[in-house]
């Protein structure tokens, strides 16, 4: 069923505001090395500037759902659209590290608002019988995005300056809000009642303090020590204590029970593994050109594209895979690929064969936009209307929390193999040790797509003995 004109103006511009925020997430990631020589400050320092903004989407994405019913959908995405835009402005401004991870959470807290509500316009406004199509194109920002960002980061940071990375974000960002404004149909508030603020803190302070602990353990630090055990486990009991909240409270942050549902629960332990593998993998082969190959900025987002073909051909096709296959078998194809073509990532070299790398890269880039489609299209799939806002902010913070988490750990595993290297060939080994590391979070994003299959066996019998005989319809 093609697209009516008010759907595709609604797509454009929810599109293009989540493609800003999710290309601001991976853009930098092609300067980390610059910035650490910037400002002199080493890796595992300098990746907070990821980490810091992946955390405050994490923590900010719980609100966005109450913010749209309290405030108005289309009011609350010009708005974060706009604070984003001037989060940039002072991300390009900064003049120490603190100022550029302090801004970087601002534009994340923004982005935590903007990303989610563009999607929960989107989906009301394609209905059911239009929802994969419309989840493969809201999918493209969230997977293009980290891709072709450190392309469009390595020419500006080559002709243009760090800054720009930054001031880029500006007159989009300014366009973005004016088409919102202009474009997308008035929404009125629903009277959303009071926020839960116990939930919001517990839930945000929990993952901040679970990353922060596993980012220092990975740095070398002893798990018993304070900068670890006193971080990762009151980060767990924090994020305990919100479940067992959002389970009694009459009014929840977020409504859990959507866990009840088998195929909502393994949508959403796939799409948290998925986030890892996407956003916390983009960071290390930036760094293999830029250290180990010695490539410009320039040259390493050049070398970054054949992973954005892969994505691009799965994405455009992600809603004839899940058609034709149905979700459980395209999530299982599409996490196959993925991690049987990580496999030559875990052996790379100081000279390992460029044609080689591109080919496995728009291998994998397909396995990974083959699998994340049908991923968020089950998690829509199963859940009543009512449900899209609590379904929305799940899914993108289970997303969040895996990319910040897998960011933090990825960084600080690579830095303490880089620490101790002194040839080409040793930097390769450390980046192919990390790579084992995805190479884990990708079958564990494979795994659920057996929970998937098994639902959808369970479910057909069920299907078919709720419709009426050929008869009875006539």
């Amino acid at each position: 069923m093609p697209f009516s004109p008010a759907l595709r103006r609604v797509l454009i511009v929810t599109t293009l505001g989540s493609f800003l925020a999710f290309l601001d997430s991976s853009i930098v990631n092609v300067a980390l090395r610059s910035l650490s020589e910037r400002f002199d400050t080493p890796l595992s320092s300098i990746q907070w500037t990821v980490t810091a903004y992946l955390l405050a989407l994490a923590a900010v994405l719980p609100v966005s759902g109450w913010a749209a019913a309290r405030f108005g959908a289309k009011r609350m995405y010009a708005l974060a659209i706009g604070v984003f835009t001037l989060g940039s402005l002072a991300c390009g401004l900064s003049d120490s590290i603190g100022e550029l991870i302090a801004f970087r959470a601002v534009q994340g807290a923004a982005a935590a608002v903007a990303a989610p509500v563009a999607q929960m316009i989107a989906v009301r406004a394609a209905g059911p019988e239009r929802l994969a199509k419309v989840m493969s194109v809201t999918g493209v920002p969230t997977i293009l995005a980290p891709i072709l960002g450190p392309a469009v980061g390595g020419l500006l940071l080559d002709h243009a300056g760090w800054r720009w990375i930054f001031l880029i974000n500006v007159p989009i960002g300014a366009l973005i809000v004016v088409l919102a404004l202009r474009l997308l149909e008035r929404d009125e508030a629903t009277g959303a009642g009071r926020l839960d603020l116990p939930g919001f803190l517990l839930l945000a302070l929990g993952c901040v303090g679970l990353t922060y602990g596993l980012n220092e353990f990975g740095t070398g630090s002893d798990f018993v020590s304070r900068q670890v055990l006193p971080w990762t486990v009151g980060g767990v009991l924090l994020l305990g204590i919100f479940v067992v909240h959002a389970l009694r409270a009459p009014a929840p942050l977020t409504d859990l029970r959507l866990y009840l549902n088998a195929r909502y629960t393994a949508a959403s332990v796939a799409n948290f593994f998925l986030g890892a593998a996407l956003f916390g993998a983009v960071i290390l082969m930036p760094l293999y050109f830029q250290i180990v190959r010695h490539e410009s900025p320039v040259a390493t987002g050049l070398l970054l594209i054949p992973q954005s073909i892969g994505v691009a051909i799965a994405v455009g096709s992600g809603s004839r895979f899940v058609q034709s296959l149905g979700i459980g078998r395209a999530v299982l194809l599409g996490g196959l690929v993925s991690t049987v073509a990580t496999l030559p990532f875990v052996l790379i070299g100081a000279h390992t064969s460029y044609l080689l790398l591109g080919a496995v890269m728009v291998v994998r880039g397909f396995g990974v936009g083959a699998t994340m489609v049908p991923v968020m299209t089950a998690a829509f799939r199963v859940i009543p209307p009512t449900a899209i806002a609590d379904a929305t902010v799940q899914t993108n913070v289970l997303q969040r929390i895996g990319g910040s988490l897998s960011t933090a750990i990825l960084a600080a595993v690579l830095q303490s193999r880089l620490d101790t290297a002194t040839t080409s060939a040793q930097q390769a080994a450390g980046f192919g040790t990390a790579f084992w590391w995805v190479l884990a979070i990708g079958v564990c994003a494979t795994a659920p797509a057996f929970l998937l299959l098994k639902a959808e066996g369970a479910a057909q019998p069920a299907q078919q003995a709720r419709e009426p005989e050929p008869s009875a319809r006539q």
